[in-house]
């Protein structure tokens, strides 16, 4: 049993907490961007366990060659920092580092190394491509050829923000999921508002488990997605008026969103486990973008990673035939696609901006109006 309550250890075995309060006056400070310093909050709350802080050369370069930490524990998306050459000197010499981001000073980072990596190699392993139209292989180009290791310790949280309001640390989400007994916890990815066909999916995977977890992610993401306020106040709305209380519990992830496709798929699994889901939903192109990765690329990653404890709950994708009068997927259904009400994220987004609302098969219609509601629904 991890620290905290839960009934699934976190990764690693155990939570982990860089939490603390210690005097930073007169350390050198180093300013970070706002999803960087929320992946250092969620380090410090265990989101990222058995991570303390950024990665070190040796299990960076065991995460790019092999998808594992140096201890070989499953991981696939590289934590770190990455400064200029003057910026990794002085790093080094001061040895304790005071991060800042937009809030104000929040953490401190112990030098442990630097290094430089290979950011054509990295985006390959990554990614599983070097174009650079791919919105991860182009931040990867983009980084500075130093990377920074070591602890950190987090001093201060960010004041009060209205995106903040359903962030929750995995020690309160196992509190919470042991309140409601629930044993079995299906966690579902998302960074959309939802269509009724992944309501549905959601509810078909409750028939067999305890409770849903719905945790949608927050944080920096491309041209053309829904900004954040619009997929919280969604999943709220849509709860609200059509989930059972007592089986159901919304939670935001505030991490930027990498399209790293099938390696953020056991990415997005790892960070579920750590909150004390004993299950996840991985549908058709999960954490893609473009076309990029295989349908069920990631589906079929985790037969390379039997040593997970999440399980993954793989599903075809969801939609309403008008020929069987109900929301079912390929594997159910006989009929062709122009008996199915389905919508590409292209031609919703085109519907939006032209004030048409999608069939009531495809959104509800307290989501269709939480999204009109909002003047500027989609990231430029």
């Amino acid at each position: 049993m991890s620290q905290g309550t839960g009934s699934i250890r976190a990764h690693g075995g155990k939570l982990v907490n860089r939490i603390t309060q210690k005097n930073t006056s007169g350390m050198y400070s180093f300013s970070v961007s706002d999803d960087l310093a929320n992946d250092v909050e969620n380090i410090a709350d265990g989101i990222l366990s058995p991570l303390e802080g950024f990665l070190l050369q040796d299990d960076f370069e065991s995460v790019i060659s092999k998808g594992r930490l140096a201890n070989n524990l499953p991981w696939t998306i590289p934590i770190v920092l990455d400064v200029d050459r003057e910026t990794a000197t002085k790093m080094k010499e001061t040895g304790d580092v005071l991060l800042k981001a937009r809030h104000g000073e929040f953490a401190i980072l112990h030098v442990e190394e630097t290094y430089t990596f290979d950011k054509e190699k990295t985006a390959k392993a990554v990614y599983g491509t070097t174009d650079t139209n791919h919105p991860g292989v182009a931040k990867t180009f983009s980084m500075n050829e130093f990377l920074v290791g070591g602890k950190i310790d987090y001093v201060k949280r960010p004041s009060d923000d209205p995106i903040r309001k359903y962030r929750m640390s995995p020690l309160q989400t196992r509190k919470s999921f042991q309140d409601a007994n629930w044993k079995s916890i299906v966690a579902f990815q998302t960074r959309n508002p939802p269509h009724v066909a992944h309501e549905m999916l959601q509810k078909t995977s409750l028939t067999t488990h305890d409770g849903v977890f719905v945790n949608p992610l927050i944080g920096k993401k491309k041209s053309g997605d829904f900004v954040d306020e619009v997929i919280i106040k969604s999943y709220a709305t849509l709860i609200e008026n059509y989930y059972p209380k007592n089986r159901s519990m919304l939670a935001t992830l505030h991490t930027e969103m990498q399209y790293a496709g099938p390696k953020e798929a056991i990415h997005h699994s790892i960070m579920r486990q750590n909150y004390g889901c004993t299950h996840i939903i991985i549908g058709r192109d999960h954490a893609g973008v473009g076309k990029y990765y295989s349908p069920f690329a990631a589906q079929e990653i985790f037969s390379d990673y039997p040593d997970l404890e999440i399980e993954p709950i793989f599903f075809p994708a969801f939609y309403y035939c008008r020929k069987c009068l109900a929301f079912t997927n390929e594997r159910a259904c006989p009929h062709g696609e122009e008996f199915r009400e389905q919508i590409s994220g292209t031609k919703l987004r085109a519907l939006i901006d032209e004030g048409k609302s999608p069939s009531e098969f495809i959104m509800r219609p307290e989501v269709v109006q939480v999204i009109m509601n909002h003047k500027k629904p989609f990231v430029d």
